[in-house]
């Protein structure tokens, strides 16, 4: 095999230009395996071999078929490279530090980081959905509830079909903030941020307005996780925005996809009482919620953010002791679900 020293590397802007597309678009290919990225020591980046990149080039890139048909949908808005999340380019860890999440909502959408960006409220909207939700049964889950207030509102909405980019972001925004207005609970008179306004609906203990604020900005985006997959397939028939949510939110409630937060949690609780017991309890039922991941080989870079704020935090000191503890005896790296069960 040749040493480093002895092949042609590309930086990411140099095979941008060989191949006419923007820096992110690279990212996007290297994301669904199509280009290959290395490391080079003493150097910074992500690099390509020239052979292999050319090779791309003769094959043409359109052509060039992935395994499955996930691998072949293009998208410019993530990149999970190397154990790092990119947003648009710009490092995950970082925004969640700087920026808040209205602001990495809106690079998402339109690609402009507005970091004064709120979203509006709607009052009379809010009230329809509290209406709607007034009729499930009092044992209905948050995404069950999630479902019917998207579907009503879709269907107050006589301007849904309307799939401009403003008024898509439109839809978003006022998605987002309704849910979160809609939830039971109260909140500050003041409050204008969503976290702000989400603060008071989490069950009446303290929260800290800067770290949930981090945690949805690590969630915002994960590539192609399988809600997002169902969601793109609904938006690639012309749905209307309240249709591919609907879609997305389908995909979470399976067993595979969004209860692994819950799964992590019920496993940290037992786990203060007893990090071995709990351990061998989920290895004999299979697995072990909150450890591992398909695409990250050595860590989680949101798990990474939230466990070391949370090392420092002084309300959390008992249960990263235990998040510890379970970290050595399960030989394995923590990811998010496990973060955010300790948050």
């Amino acid at each position: 095999m040749a040493n480093p020293s002895d092949e042609r590397y590309l930086t990411t802007a140099e095979v941008a230009r060989r191949l006419g597309v923007k820096d992110t678009t690279v990212y996007a290919y290297a994301s669904r395996g199509m280009l290959r990225s290395h490391r080079l020591p003493g150097r910074r980046g992500s690099f390509f071999r020239q052979d292999e990149v050319d090779e791309f080039v003769a094959q043409g890139r359109d052509s060039r078929q992935a395994s499955g048909a996930v691998e072949r949908i293009r998208t410019e808005l993530t990149l999970l490279d190397d154990d790092l999340l990119y947003y648009r380019g710009h490092n995950v860890g970082e925004l969640a530090l700087t920026v808040s999440f209205e602001a990495v909502a809106g690079l998402l959408w339109t690609g402009e980081l507005e970091k004064t960006r709120q979203f509006p409220r709607y009052d009379s909207l809010v009230d329809i959905v509290r209406t709607a939700r007034a009729g499930l049964p009092p044992e209905t889950g948050t995404v069950d509830a999630m479902k019917v207030a998207v579907a009503v509102l879709g269907a107050v909405d006589p301007l849904r079909f309307d799939l401009s980019t403003p008024a898509v972001v439109r839809v978003g925004q006022k998605l987002i903030g309704v849910l979160v207005d809609a939830m039971p609970g109260g909140e500050a008179d003041d409050a204008r941020l969503i976290t702000q306004r989400l603060a008071g609906k989490l069950g009446g203990r303290p929260v800290d307005i800067g770290l949930l604020n981090i945690a949805l900005v690590l969630l915002a985006d994960h590539d192609l996780a399988v809600s997002t997959v169902a969601a793109r397939v609904a938006a690639s028939a012309r749905a209307h925005p309240y249709a591919v949510v609907s879609a997305g939110l389908g995909a979470v409630d399976g067993r595979y996809h969004g209860v692994q937060s819950t799964l992590a949690y019920r496993f940290l609780s037992d786990a203060m009482d007893n990090p071995l017991r709990a351990i061998a309890e989920r290895q004999r039922a299979g697995g072990l919620p909150g450890f591992g991941h398909r695409i990250y080989q050595a860590h989680d870079p949101r798990a990474d953010v939230l466990l070391g704020l949370l090392r420092g935090h002084p309300d959390a000191a008992d249960v990263m002791a235990t998040v510890d503890a379970v970290i050595i005896a399960a030989d394995s790296f923590p990811n998010v679900d496990l973060a955010l069960a300790a948050l």
